[in-house]
């Protein structure tokens, strides 16, 4: 049998493929979206209902979504093994071959403050897995958190829904990164959660409701990346959603599944810290990336 310290790293393992495979699908669907319906243009604004499912038939779309599967499959596979508060933010390391990969293809020198600001990004949340690896517990699920967990994703779903549907979708990348990034940590919690229920043998109406939840969090939240694919750079996107989504899977992890439950208090100033330095890492990047200033 393996030792839980060897599951552990088997799980970051998976979970750094996973991100290596976001990397591939958030590129290819980022040159699908902004190839075929603005060629000549780096930014084209939010996308119409029609164009999201016009991008169905093209190949280079479809070859972003495969990747992004396979993303999925190994990121349950790495929260089948460890915690969530582990496994999720690894998504980060995404953020680099993204932004090499953007910046070959559009012919685009990353100065030195992108870098930086990169740089910084990955620095927060590297500390923040740092922390994690050594403080968090996995912890059984009851009914009542698994309650707390779905219904405030409905309530999102709903303030989400209500508000683009307001504006018209009339809003910047950071905005649809943002709200991509509650919306997929809600989903990586819910995974996190169904995958706990199945393994104490709780399978019934609450995790059916949990993966109807999911399902629905799934479609809104991948509109949402496609508009930002729409509207700023995808390693701008990556960026973004490696420390939101995190940031909202953790936060439900630590508040409601209580997986931080064990750790000291210099352990969750550690947590803080690293988390504020991740967030201003993506704050430069969204004012100093060469692919967004060019166009200010």
């Amino acid at each position: 049998m393996f030792t839980p310290e060897l599951v552990r790293i088997l799980a970051i393992l998976l979970a750094i493929t996973g991100a290596v495979f976001l990397s591939l699908g958030a590129q290819f669907q980022n040159d699908a979206v902004t190839k075929h319906h603005a060629p000549d243009q780096p930014k084209i604004g939010s996308l119409h209902i029609r164009q999201i499912v016009d991008l169905l038939r093209r190949p280079t779309w479809l070859t972003g979504t495969s990747f992004l599967l396979l993303a999925i499959l190994f990121q349950l596979g790495a929260l089948a093994l460890a915690p969530l508060i582990v496994v999720q933010p690894i998504g980060a390391l995404a953020l680099i071959l993204t932004s090499i990969l953007n910046a070959r293809i559009y012919k685009l020198r990353l100065d030195r403050p992108t870098w930086l600001a990169i740089g910084i990004t990955l620095l927060g949340v590297g500390a923040f897995v740092s922390f994690a690896a050594t403080s968090a517990v996995s912890t059984e699920l009851s009914d009542e958190k698994l309650l707390q967990v779905v219904g405030i994703l409905v309530i999102l779903l709903i303030f989400f829904g209500l508000a683009f549907y307001m504006t018209k979708g009339h809003v910047g990348p950071l905005s649809y990164i943002l709200g991509a990034g509650v919306l997929y940590g809600f989903v990586a919690s819910l995974a996190k959660v169904v995958i706990q229920r199945f393994y104490q043998g709780d399978f019934d109406l609450l995790t059916l409701l949990a993966g109807v939840a999911l399902i629905g969090a799934t479609f809104l939240g991948g509109w949402f990346v496609q508009n930002a694919y729409a509207s700023g750079p995808p390693d701008l996107v990556i960026a973004g959603l490696t420390v939101v989504d995190p940031a909202v899977a953790v936060g439900i992890a630590v508040v409601i599944l209580g997986e931080a439950s064990q750790a000291k208090l210099s352990e969750i100033l550690g947590y803080v810290v690293a988390g504020l330095i991740a967030m201003g890492g993506v704050l430069m990047l969204s004012r100093v990336h060469p692919q967004l200033s060019s166009e200010v």
